[in-house]
C-alpha cells in the first residue's frame, strides 16, 4: 500500500512539475479515469449464456480488435513514420475495415439473444451499405492523385491539399465520406445497431469483461481510422498548412494527430446535435441519396480531371 501511495504521489509532483495547475489537475484526472477503467474492464468476471456457441461467441471479439488495429499500420504518421507503405494502401484500409462487420454478426448471431441478434442484422445491413458511400468517396479523391498508395497520394498534396485541388467535388465528396464513417462506426445518430433504448446494448448484450472491452475499444479506434483516413486523403496527413513547418519533419506526427482529432470532434459533435435515426430513414438516406449524389460526384471530378481544371499552388 505505501509502495503504490509512493508511486501515486511521484506521478502527482511530477505533473504538476511540468504543467500549470489547472492543465496538471486535468491530466490527473483524464489519468486516473483511464487507469481505474481499464482495472475495472479487467476485473469483471466474463459472464455469458450457457446457450451461446462458445467457439464462435469467444472469437467474434478478436476479428473486430483485430482488424481495427491491422488499420493503423499504413497510415503516414510523418513521411519516416509509416510502418508499410504498400500501393495498394488505401484499398487495404477499406477491406480490413470491413472485417470488422463479422465480427458483430458472429457475436450477436452465438450469444443466443433475440436483442443481440437483431442489433447484428442491424449492422451488416447498415455496414454494407455505407461502405459504397465510403468507397466511392475516397475513389473521386483517387481520380485526382491517380494512385492508391498512401505515400503518393501524400506526396500530390504538396501542391495544396486534395479537398482544395478537387474544390467543389473535393468538398461533397469529403461531407458525404463524414456522413458514412459515421454510420460505418456506428456512431449516433446513426447508432442503431446498439440503440440503447431499444436492444440493451445490442450486438454485444450478452458479453462483459475484457470481451465488452474488445468491442467498446473498436469502436473508438475505428473512429480515429475514419478521421486518420480522411486525414490523409483530404488534408495531406502529416503536411502543414502552407508549409510552415516543413523544415521540421518531426512536427508532423502532430499535425496529422491534430486534423485526426479535430475530425473525431466533428464526429462527436454530430453526436450531440442530432436525434437518432429509424432503420428506415438511415437507409433511405444512404441509398436515395448518397449514392446517387456519390456517382454523379464521381463523374464530375473525373470531367474536371480530364479539363484539367482542378486548383493547385
Amino acid at each position: 500500500m505505501n509502495s503504490a501511495l509512493s508511486i501515486t504521489k511521484n506521478i502527482h509532483d511530477w505533473l504538476f512539475s511540468i504543467m500549470p495547475e489547472a492543465a496538471a489537475s486535468i491530466a490527473e484526472m483524464v489519468l486516473i479515469a483511464l487507469v481505474y477503467d481499464a482495472i475495472k474492464l479487467l476485473s469483471k468476471e466474463l459472464t455469458g449464456t450457457t446457450r451461446a456457441d462458445k467457439f464462435l461467441y469467444n472469437l467474434a471479439p478478436y476479428f473486430v480488435i483485430i482488424s481495427s488495429l491491422m488499420a493503423l499500420s499504413v497510415f503516414p504518421f510523418t513521411k519516416e513514420f509509416q510502418a508499410f507503405d504498400i500501393n495498394i494502401g488505401l484499398f487495404f484500409l477499406i477491406a480490413v475495415s470491413s472485417i470488422g462487420v463479422i465480427g458483430i454478426l458472429l457475436g450477436g448471431w452465438s450469444s443466443n439473444n433475440k436483442f443481440a441478434m437483431i442489433g447484428a442484422m442491424r449492422s451488416g445491413v447498415q455496414t454494407i451499405s455505407y461502405e459504397l458511400s465510403i468507397g466511392l468517396s475516397l475513389l473521386t479523391m483517387v481520380l485526382l492523385t491517380g494512385s492508391l498508395q498512401l505515400s503518393e497520394i501524400v506526396e500530390v498534396q504538396k501542391s495544396g491539399w486534395l479537398i482544395v485541388q478537387g474544390h467543389i467535388p473535393a468538398i461533397i465528396a469529403f461531407m458525404i465520406y463524414m456522413i458514412a464513417g459515421t454510420a460505418e462506426t456506428n456512431r449516433a445518430p446513426f447508432d442503431m445497431v446498439e440503440a440503447e433504448s431499444e436492444l440493451g446494448a445490442g450486438f454485444h448484450t450478452e458479453y462483459s469483461g475484457m470481451k465488452f472491452a474488445y468491442f467498446f475499444l473498436a469502436e473508438f479506434i475505428n473512429m480515429f481510422i475514419i478521421a486518420a483516413i480522411a486525414t490523409t486523403v483530404f488534408f495531406g496527413a502529416w503536411l502543414s498548412p502552407f508549409g510552415i513547418t516543413e523544415s521540421i519533419p518531426m512536427l508532423g506526427v502532430f499535425w496529422f494527430l491534430l486534423k485526426a482529432l479535430i475530425l473525431v470532434f466533428l464526429m462527436m459533435w454530430f453526436r450531440w446535435t442530432f436525434p437518432r435515426l429509424r432503420i428506415d430513414q438511415l437507409l433511405t438516406l444512404e441509398w436515395k441519396y448518397l449514392l446517387p449524389l456519390n456517382l454523379a460526384n464521381i463523374v464530375i471530378m473525373a470531367l474536371l480531371v480530364w479539363l484539367n481544371l482542378t486548383i493547385s499552388f
